[in-house]
């Protein structure tokens, strides 16, 4: 039965398993780190070519400044703790986001943990940090828009030829290399996508599902992989017959 090849998940619902515990908000963010690395533990053991988590999102800015300061630490923690196991299992890390934005300890952090799995081939972990889709989408558009004035300027023959379809926009997108998702997985029950990969997710089965996510296991993880594949096998409309008039 065909597995996923990418996995994106919305990690949401921290704060509300804190609260139902009466533990502090940062307390909620700390038991989702752990949770994000039994996922990825998970996603490598079935065979995942990529896990997309969504870390850190540049609304985040706009929470109190102690929970993004909380925040901040665990991301940092998580990185270096992160880096190891990564690397042990021959999982590669990448980055997708305005990185550049992050404070200089998370760049330390970021530095280690790629140095540590450059050379791995195996499951790419991506994660989405200071992420938000339409920055991506302007992002990616000032960059196509400096490459063609490099075009211009440059002295090629074809310089007047410059032309930006789908597929070369693509190119300029924070990780044009990886396939897009087949499976969007947000936890909490919320129904929505919060300015997540809008660019990538056009073919993606959805599965929502109201655990929390630091209560999100195998058990869960699994039957969102279930629901995908059922849905792989209901035939396409377009592979359906036309009925007759």
């Amino acid at each position: 039965m065909r597995l996923p090849r990418h996995i994106a998940i919305l990690l949401d619902g921290n704060g509300r398993w804190a609260l139902n515990r009466g533990l502090t908000r940062p307390q909620g963010h700390r038991a989702g780190g752990e949770t994000a690395k039994r996922c990825t533990r998970n996603c490598h053991a079935l065979g995942i070519q990529a896990l997309t988590l969504f870390g850190f999102s540049t609304e985040n800015w706009n929470r109190p400044m102690e929970e993004v300061q909380a925040l901040i630490v665990l991301l940092e923690e998580y990185l270096y703790d992160i880096a190891w196991e990564l690397a042990e299992n021959n999982v590669r890390l990448r980055l997708s986001g305005r990185i550049a934005q992050m404070p200089s300890r998370i760049h330390q952090a970021i530095a280690f943990a790629l140095q540590k799995t450059a050379g791995c081939t195996g499951m790419i972990l991506n994660l989405a940090i200071n992420y938000g889709a339409k920055p991506e989408m302007v992002d990616a558009a000032n960059a196509a828009l400096g490459a063609r004035e490099k075009s211009i300027n440059s002295s090629a023959p074809a310089r007047e030829f410059f032309h930006l379809d789908q597929e070369g926009f693509r190119r300029f997108l924070y990780a044009p290399d990886l396939s897009f998702p087949d499976l969007l997985i947000r936890t909490s029950g919320e129904q929505r996508v919060s300015n997540f990969l809008l660019w990538q997710i056009e073919e993606a089965y959805y599965y929502i599902t109201s655990t929390l996510w630091p209560d999100f296991d195998l058990q869960e993880l699994w039957q969102a992989i279930l629901a995908f594949q059922r849905r792989c096998l209901q035939p396409s409309r377009e592979s359906q017959p036309a009925k007759e008039k």
